[in-house]
C-alpha cells in the first residue's frame, strides 16, 4: 500500500497525473529512512531537513506538517504493509501541486510514503568487491541546492547507468572545481592514519543524515580527527581507506578504486559506534 496524502492505495494505482510537479520538473523533496521495530531511525533529523528544504524551495508547509503527525502517516503505512516488526525502508516524497509551467500555481503541496522490507535491521559492513571510478561527464554545481534531497537526478543516474556499463559498483561525483564531491547514493570519507576527511557542503555535497551523525560519532571519538575539507581525485590512491555512508546502508566500504585496494578496518569500527547511535533514537536520547 502507499500513502497518499493520508488515504492509503494499493501499490499498482495510479494516484498521480500527467500533470504532476514532481514529473515535470523535478518540483519534489524526499527523505528515505530506516524503521526498525518501532522506531524511525534519526526521524527528528530527517523532519528537520525536510522543513528546512521545504522553506527554500518555497514550498507552503501545511499546519498539520507537524513531526508527530508525519511520524504518525508513516507508521500507518507500515502498518498497513504488515511491515510494523520488521526492518523497513521508507520513502517520504513531498511535492508541490498540480498545474502551472515553471512558474506553480500554488506553493501548497502533496505527499506519498511507501515502503519496502529491508534485509537487516542493524547497519552491517559490506566486505564484498566494491569498486568506484570518477565519474567526470557531468559535474555537480557548488551551490544550496546541490546539498538538498529533491528528485532533480539526473546526474547521478547517468551515472548510474555509467557504472553499470563498466562494471563498477559506484561512481564518484566531481563538481566544477574538480573536486570530489559525494558517491551516487551517498556521502564520502577518506581514512588517512588517524584522520577521517569528508567534503564540506559548500562543495556541494548533499546534506546527509548519516553524515551528520558519523561526523558527531568521529568527533567524539579520541583517536580519531575529524577534518570537513574538500578532496582531491589525487588523495583517493593515497588514502587508508574510503567508504560511502547513507540512511539505508549506514556505512559501504569502498574495495579499490582504480589500482589501489583498501581495508575496512576503521569502517568496522565505526559501524558499531553508528548502530549505537541509531539505537538511542528509540530512547529519546538521541
Amino acid at each position: 500500500m502507499v500513502n497518499f496524502n493520508g488515504t492509503l492505495f494499493p501499490e499498482d494505482r495510479e494516484i498521480l497525473t500527467s500533470k504532476n510537479r514532481g514529473l515535470k520538473y523535478g518540483d519534489a523533496l524526499f527523505e528515505t529512512l530506516r524503521y526498525v521495530n518501532g522506531t524511525l531511525f534519526f526521524w527528528e533529523d530527517h523532519y528537520f531537513r525536510l522543513m528546512a528544504s521545504m522553506r527554500m524551495l518555497r514550498m507552503e508547509i501545511p499546519m498539520e506538517f507537524t513531526l508527530e503527525f508525519l511520524e504518525e502517516e508513516i507508521k500507518k503505512t507500515i502498518t498497513e504493509n504488515e511491515l510494523e516488526n520488521k526492518a523497513v525502508r521508507v520513502r517520504l516524497t513531498v511535492f508541490r501541486k498540480e498545474d502551472g509551467l515553471y512558474l506553480p500555481k500554488t506553493n501548497d503541496v502533496s505527499f506519498t510514503i511507501e515502503t519496502s522490507l529491508l534485509d537487516s535491521p542493524f547497519y552491517i559492513i559490506n566486505e564484498g568487491d566494491y569498486e568506484v571510478e570518477l565519474f567526470k561527464d557531468y559535474y555537480v554545481n557548488k551551490d544550496l541546492l546541490s546539498t538538498l534531497k529533491t528528485t532533480n537526478k539526473i546526474l547521478n543516474v547517468v551515472a548510474s547507468v555509467y557504472a553499470k556499463e563498466n562494471g563498477y559498483a559506484n561512481c564518484l561525483l566531481v563538481n566544477t572545481d574538480k573536486q570530489v564531491v559525494e558517491a551516487i547514493n551517498g556521502n564520502l570519507f577518506l581514512v588517512k592514519g588517524n584522520t577521517i576527511k569528508t567534503p564540506p557542503l559548500s562543495d556541494g555535497c548533499l546534506n546527509g543524515i548519516i553524515r551528520k551523525k558519523l561526523m558527531e560519532v568521529i568527533e567524539a571519538t579520541d583517536e580519531l580527527e575529524l577534518m570537513e575539507e574538500s578532496i582531491s581525485p589525487f588523495e583517493l590512491q593515497k588514502a587508508d581507506e574510503l567508504f560511502v555512508t547513507n540512511s539505508i546502508v549506514g556505512i559501504q566500504p569502498i574495495s579499490k578504486y582504480r589500482k589501489k585496494q583498501f581495508p575496512t578496518t576503521v569502517a568496522k569500527k565505526l559501524v558499531g559506534k553508528l548502530n549505537a547511535k541509531a539505537r538511542m533514537t528509540s530512547t529519546g536520547a538521541n
